[in-house]
Order: C-alpha cells, then sequence, then structure tokens
C-alpha cells in the first residue's frame, strides 16, 4: 500500500508529492521546493525517513511545478519523466520563471517520456498515466486503480479547474480531458491536484460549477 505524503510550497503554494511504498522506496512527482527552508525541509524528510528516491515524474511541466527538478536529480541521480507534448513548456520554463521575477535552477531536460495507457510500476503497485491536456499540452494524470486515487497536477481541483488560458493551453480540450479521463472514475477516486485540498470525483461530477458531468448545466 502507497502512503501519500505532500508538501505545499512556493509562492504559488503548489503541492508536491511523494508516494512511497512498502520498502520506503518513493516516487517524487512535481518538486515545487523553491525556497531555501522548503528544500531542506524535504530533504530532511527523505533521510529520517530512510527512503530511496527511484523516480522522477511531472504532471505538466509549468515553472512552480519544476522548480526542484534539477535538486531532486543532482541529490538523487534520478532522471526527469515527463509527457512529450510538455517538452515546449519545459524549454520556456527559464524565461517565465524571469517573467514572474522567480529565477530558478534550470530543470534538467528529460531522460524518457511517459506516454497515455501506460503503467508507471513501483514494486508491487502501480499509476496508470491518463493524458490529460488542456491547461498544458502535455498534462498528465497517474491513477491507482488499487486505492483509488489520481495524482490530477493542475487539471481538476476541488471545485475549479486548471487555467486555460496559457500557450497551449484550451478549455475545451480540458473540459474534455476530465469528463473522458477523470470523470470516468469511480466516484470515491480520491482526487490529489496540483494546488489546493483534495476532493472526490463524485464531489467535482456534481459540485464542479466550471466542469459539471452533464455540459448543458455549465454555470447553472
Amino acid at each position: 500500500m502507497l502512503e501519500i505524503k505532500y508538501f505545499t510550497v512556493n509562492p504559488f503554494q503548489e503541492n508536491t508529492y511523494v508516494l512511497i511504498n512498502e520498502k520506503k522506496q518513493c516516487i517524487i512527482i512535481d518538486p515545487g521546493f523553491y525556497y531555501e527552508n522548503e528544500r531542506e525541509e524535504f530533504l530532511r524528510f527523505i533521510r529520517e525517513n530512510g527512503l530511496e528516491v527511484v523516480r522522477l515524474l511531472n504532471t505538466h511541466c509549468h515553472l512552480d511545478h519544476i522548480f526542484g527538478n534539477a535538486l531532486v536529480t543532482r541529490t538523487f541521480g534520478v532522471g526527469l519523466e515527463i509527457h512529450e507534448k510538455d517538452q515546449v513548456v519545459l524549454d520556456r520554463s527559464p524565461q517565465s520563471g524571469l517573467m514572474y521575477n522567480l529565477p530558478f535552477e534550470p530543470s534538467p531536460m528529460p531522460e524518457s517520456y511517459l506516454r497515455e495507457g501506460e503503467k508507471v510500476i513501483f514494486g508491487e503497485d502501480e499509476l496508470e498515466i491518463r493524458f490529460t491536456p488542456g491547461h498544458s499540452p502535455g498534462s498528465i494524470s497517474l491513477y491507482c486503480a488499487q486505492q483509488q486515487f489520481v495524482i490530477a497536477g493542475d487539471v481538476l481541483f476541488k471545485q475549479s479547474v486548471g487555467r486555460s488560458d496559457f500557450p497551449g493551453g484550451n478549455f475545451d480540450t480540458l473540459a474534455r480531458s476530465i469528463r473522458e479521463q477523470l470523470y470516468t472514475l469511480p466516484d470515491n477516486t480520491v482526487v490529489y491536484p496540483g494546488h489546493g485540498p483534495s476532493t472526490t470525483i463524485g464531489f467535482e461530477k456534481v459540485h464542479n460549477p466550471f466542469v459539471p458531468e452533464d455540459p448543458s448545466t455549465r454555470f447553472a
């Protein structure tokens, strides 16, 4: 069974996730550590719990989700994995940092690409890669069927959705991703978003004003 630990970090209050299995191996998802105290807290957590970092995944490559990529790859010797369609977002990230007046150590380039439908095998556990573009061109969500949770990045939030006005974003694409790739999951699936508190698929299908289950009731 996977343990889920998260850190809320950086000026954008991004959620960085650490998935830990029973062998004390862990996957880092969207390391957004920006300030030195955030980095120290994360490294201390890994060290004090005797964890072995085995993979580094980005749900998408907006700067608030990649601030810590270089730290993780350098410290633990793991390669970055993203969806190929978000490579253009990763390539633009240094300029985005300057635009927000948040310079950061550039992310390393991906070691490999994640593809929709594939499985991230993690000991006896696995995560299904679901392609959920719209917030960014290569956004993915990571679904664990055994434990009924999904790491959704910035696609779906509690009673909200990710912005679609960034380059490569599109609201209709985002809504379709949510309805076809997330709302088709069991209602009791817990959604762990890139910002804010967790929610469930069933709750969002009924209460999300931006993407209700029935498109005809949007903003009703």
